[in-house]
């Protein structure tokens, strides 16, 4: 984890350098699933960002990070905070979304019955993350893995 904010820099000092967080996400791991997104949102908060931008960004990296944890063979996370705006980039390691329209209707899901049973896996993942984001993109090879890039600006 790169801990940006301790660096000096902020996302209100006028630069066009953005901080940047980056994070680790294990496949299965779903006691640590949430950290990353919770880092964020305590980081956005000492970072004085808004409290509707903050929530749009933590229901987006937090769906992201669960879809990883479930679907993917794990990945990564960066993060970006410039002064209007953050960026999020995950990237994961896994098997690709073979039909991204499918995916993106609410209820939709290929999540195992164990992640169901852990009360996960309802298929509210993508659509959840295209509803608080300004922006999102994804890109998907299948058998090598997707990236999915969300803005939230504020």
């Amino acid at each position: 984890m790169n801990d940006a904010l301790d660096s000096g820099a902020s996302p209100e000092n006028g630069s066009d350098e953005p901080l940047v967080l980056d994070y680790t996400v294990v496949k299965d791991d779903f006691t640590r699933a949430g950290e990353a997104s919770g880092d964020v949102k305590k980081k956005l908060r000492m970072a004085g960002i808004n409290p509707a931008a903050i929530r749009k960004v933590s229901i987006c990296m937090y769906e992201g990070e669960i879809n990883m944890v479930i679907h993917a063979d794990g990945g990564g996370i960066r993060v970006e905070i410039y002064g209007d705006r953050v960026r999020m980039i995950l990237k994961d390691k896994g098997p690709g979304i073979k039909d991204v329209d499918k995916a993106m209707q609410a209820g939709w899901s290929t999540a195992s019955e164990e992640a169901r049973n852990l009360g996960f896996g309802a298929g509210m993942g993508l659509p959840n993350m295209k509803k608080n984001s300004d922006s999102m993109d994804i890109q998907t090879v299948i058998g090598t893995g997707t990236t999915v890039t969300m803005v939230v600006n504020y």
